[in-house]
């Protein structure tokens, strides 16, 4: 049989969080730079990208308009 849960008192929960909340590892301010640098050029690359399949897309469907 499986084991019957028992609640969590509000003050056991709060020490919970706090312990887990000490677990976390923070990035340091070179690795933040470095992944928004990373972000950011991945973000004009793709911005790029799709803007040519846009305006291929764009030029077939003007081409195929022109033949109805």
């Amino acid at each position: 049989m499986a084991e019957k849960s028992r609640k969590t008192s509000p003050a056991e929960f709060i020490g919970q969080v706090r312990a887990e909340g000490r677990k976390i590892v923070w990035p340091t301010r070179e690795e933040t730079v470095k992944t928004a640098i990373f972000v950011f050029i991945m973000m004009l690359i793709l911005s790029v990208f799709f803007l040519g399949i846009d305006s291929i897309f764009s030029a077939i469907v003007g081409w195929l308009l022109t033949l109805a």
